[in-house]
């Protein structure tokens, strides 16, 4: 079994941390019985926040009657110390708990810090005395303000993306967490769906002892797999470092991690997973992504008013109207029969 330690929080829990925005799509009962089994496996840190809709409900219904015995980080998307309190009561009551371990500022376009115009950073240090919070925390698809977060010194955890196809700037990011003391949770472990191969990329996160990797996990069958990490995790060696080496290859350049702060569109497009049809197609069963929903989906690309809103939010800097277009005429080619 390996665990992490979350820098300064002391908290320390098995290397696999559950991801729970995917419970959103799944029915409560389904969610508490998957949450259930996830912690009977092992698993001890979950991660949700305000945005999944009713995850939090979910975490709740759950974990209740165990809550002392696991720890639960949220995220509040608050740009005013009134909607800060707002969502922190919400969140709580949700999770029928009466604090969180951390509370993280989700994905903000500036560093919160004390004293600036916002004031959530201030509420955050008077819900920390109350009791409410344990830990404060931020995330981020941001350079910039995740180096600033760090630099700050007023944060205890990063929720960054951090993946083996991450670059030479994460992982400048992860040693200033290091530095800092800062836990560090790696959002998107997977890639957004793009990672097909679990064990790759649980040995690459087990390269990092000071990272918790936070699998997004909505059926059984993914849990079963991250479960099995638990007690026989994966370790680097030369074939998934093939595979590695081999993803990497496919996957470098410019293409959408799906992390959905493009959206939404004033058209309607799913950019979020439009954008990246043709990875999705190449990497993972096809048939799923061809019925008539899909491909109505896909048709509304065609609505694109190319007002490039979705192009000046992308955190990477991505030309989201133009990868829209590239992948709407590969999905037609294979839509026809043709192939790539």
């Amino acid at each position: 079994m390996t665990n992490v330690c979350l820098g300064s929080t002391g908290i320390t829990v098995n290397k696999n941390g559950f991801g729970a925005l995917p419970i959103q799509r799944i029915s409560k009962d389904e969610a508490v019985r998957l949450l259930h089994k996830a912690f009977d496996g092992g698993m001890r840190f979950y991660d949700t926040a305000r945005l999944y809709t009713d995850s939090e409900e979910k975490l709740g219904a759950a974990f209740s009657d165990r809550r002392e015995q696991l720890y639960i980080s949220s995220k509040t998307g608050a740009v005013t110390a009134d909607a800060f309190w707002k969502d922190l009561e919400t969140t709580l009551h949700h999770l029928k708990t009466d604090h969180l371990d951390i509370y993280q500022f989700h994905n903000p376009a500036f560093c919160p810090k004390p004293g600036d115009e916002s004031g959530i950073y201030d509420a955050a240090l008077e819900a920390k005395k109350k009791g409410m919070i344990l830990h404060i925390g931020i995330t981020n698809h941001r350079l910039n303000v995740a180096q600033e977060a760090i630099g700050s010194g007023l944060y205890e955890t990063l929720q960054f993306p951090f993946c083996y196809l991450s670059g030479e700037p994460e992982l400048k990011l992860l040693e200033g967490c290091r530095k800092q003391n800062m836990g560090f949770l790696s959002m998107k472990a997977l890639s957004g769906g793009l990672i097909t191969n679990a064990a790759a990329a649980y040995a690459f996160q087990a390269q990092f002892p000071e990272t918790l990797p936070l699998w997004g996990i909505q059926r059984e069958t993914e849990l079963d797999q991250f479960l099995s990490f638990v007690n026989d995790p994966p370790v680097m060696n030369a074939e998934l470092s093939a595979i590695i080496e081999k993803d990497k290859k496919e996957l470098s350049g410019g293409f959408c991690r799906g992390c959905g702060y493009c959206m939404p569109c004033a058209a309607g497009i799913e950019i979020n997973n439009c954008a990246r049809m043709s990875l999705l197609l190449r990497r993972s069963p096809s048939a799923p992504y061809f019925t008539p929903k899909w491909q109505e989906k896909m048709r509304k690309i065609e609505d694109c008013r190319h007002c490039d809103a979705c192009k000046k939010k992308c955190p990477y800097g991505l030309d989201t109207p133009e990868l829209l277009k590239q992948n709407y005429e590969d999905y037609k080619e294979i839509l026809a029969g043709k192939a790539f």
